[in-house]
C-alpha cells in the first residue's frame, strides 16, 4: 500500500471544505492505468472546485484537479507501461474522478496521453487544460479559414492561462493580436507575448451596439456576457469567434446582427469532452507551435501546501499566465 498526499473535498452536513490528507491506494478509482503525479496545473475551474464557489465537483469526497502528470507505475492497457510519461486532462477529471491534487491517481487509458516529444511533466502542466482549451479555439479558427494575412485577431482574459497561451501561440504563428485585459499593469508581458495593442476590459464590460464598427477577422474570448457581444459586434464579415469561458457571465446579451448581417460565426470549445483524435492533435501542435521559452515567462509556481489560497487567487485575478504545481512524493 502506497501513502500520498492529497487534497480532498468534503461535503456534507457541516458545509464544504478542502482538506489536507494522507491517503493511500485504496481509495483511488477504477481505471486500468496508476500514474504517480509529478505535476498538476491550477485552472480558473480548479479555483471554483477549491473554494466550492461553483459545483463543479460532483461526487463526494472527491480530490480536486482538472490535470495531471507523470509516470505510469501499474498498467494493465497494451497502450502504457510503467515508466511511461503520461498526462491527462478533462474527461471529468477532478469533477467526479479523483483528479490531479494528489500523489497517486488511477484513471481509464482511453483518456490518456503519452507526454507528446518537446514537452515533459512540468511544461505540459505548464500548458495544462487551459493552454489545451487555447490551441482547440485555434484549430476551431483555422478550421474556418483565419489566417495571418486576413487581420488582427482580439483574445479576451488575454493576462491568463488561455489568453497567454494564446497569444504566444498565434503571436508565433504571425498574427497580429489586440489583447483585452483588466490588468493593465501587465501590458509589457503582453506584448512580449506578442500582442500589439492592450485593450481596456472596462471598454467591453458594457452593454454592445447590434453592430460594431467592423475590427478583427476573428477572436478568442473566456468571459462570454458584454465582452463577447462587444467582440461578436466588431467582428468582421465572414469571421468566427471561438468562446471558451464564462469568467464574466453565462449570458450572452447580443443582437442576431453580427450573424445574419455579417455571417459571423460563434464556435463552441469544451475541453472536458473533446474526443481523442482532436486531443492529440491539440498536444501536437502545442509541442510544435509554443516557444518554450515563453512558456517559461508564464510559469508561476504554486506551493501545493498552499492550494486553496491560490484558489482564491487565480479566481481573483491574483495569478498571471500558468500556475504550475509540484506535487510531492
Amino acid at each position: 500500500m502506497t501513502a500520498f498526499p492529497a487534497w480532498l473535498a468534503i461535503k456534507n452536513d457541516d458545509g464544504y471544505r478542502v482538506e489536507r490528507r494522507t491517503l493511500d491506494d485504496d481509495v483511488l478509482m477504477d481505471g486500468d492505468v496508476t500514474v504517480a503525479v509529478e505535476y498538476s496545473t491550477l485552472n480558473y475551474k480548479d479555483g471554483l472546485a477549491l473554494t466550492g464557489q461553483a459545483p463543479i465537483i460532483r461526487r463526494f469526497p472527491l480530490i480536486p484537479g482538472i490535470d495531471l502528470a507523470g509516470r505510469v507505475v501499474e498498467s494493465s492497457s497494451p497502450d502504457f507501461a510503467p515508466g511511461d510519461a503520461v498526462l491527462l486532462n478533462g474527461q471529468g477529471v477532478g469533477e467526479s474522478h479523483h483528479g490531479g491534487f494528489a500523489g497517486r491517481a488511477r484513471v481509464r487509458s482511453d483518456g490518456l496521453l503519452h507526454i507528446p516529444e518537446g514537452l515533459d511533466a512540468r511544461r505540459a502542466m505548464a500548458i495544462g487544460t487551459a493552454g489545451f482549451t487555447a490551441m482547440l479555439c485555434i484549430l476551431k479558427l483555422e478550421a474556418h479559414g483565419v489566417s495571418p494575412a486576413g487581420g488582427p485577431i482580439v483574445v479576451s482574459g488575454a493576462a491568463g492561462g488561455v489568453g497567454s497561451i494564446a497569444l504566444a501561440v498565434l503571436g508565433r504563428l504571425g498574427y497580429e493580436l489586440h489583447a483585452i485585459t483588466g490588468r493593465p499593469d501587465q501590458a509589457d508581458y503582453l506584448q512580449a507575448l506578442g500582442a500589439r495593442e492592450i485593450l481596456s476590459r472596462e471598454d467591453f464590460t458594457r452593454p454592445a451596439r447590434p453592430l460594431g464598427r467592423e475590427t478583427w477577422q476573428a477572436g478568442i474570448d473566456v468571459a462570454g456576457g458584454h465582452t463577447l457581444a462587444n467582440i461578436l459586434s466588431k467582428t468582421r464579415y465572414g469571421g468566427a469567434v471561438a468562446a471558451c469561458g464564462l469568467a464574466e457571465s453565462m449570458d450572452l446579451p447580443a443582437s442576431v446582427a453580427p450573424f445574419i448581417l455579417r455571417s459571423v460565426t460563434l464556435y463552441g470549445v469544451d475541453s472536458v469532452q473533446c474526443p481523442m483524435p482532436q486531443r492529440r492533435e491539440a498536444w501536437k501542435r502545442l509541442a510544435q507551435d509554443l516557444d518554450p521559452d515563453l512558456l517559461e515567462r508564464m510559469i508561476q509556481e504554486v506551493d501545493f501546501e498552499h492550494l486553496p489560497e491560490a484558489g482564491k487567487d487565480i479566481l481573483a485575478g491574483r495569478i498571471r499566465g500558468r500556475a504550475v504545481v509540484a506535487v510531492p512524493d
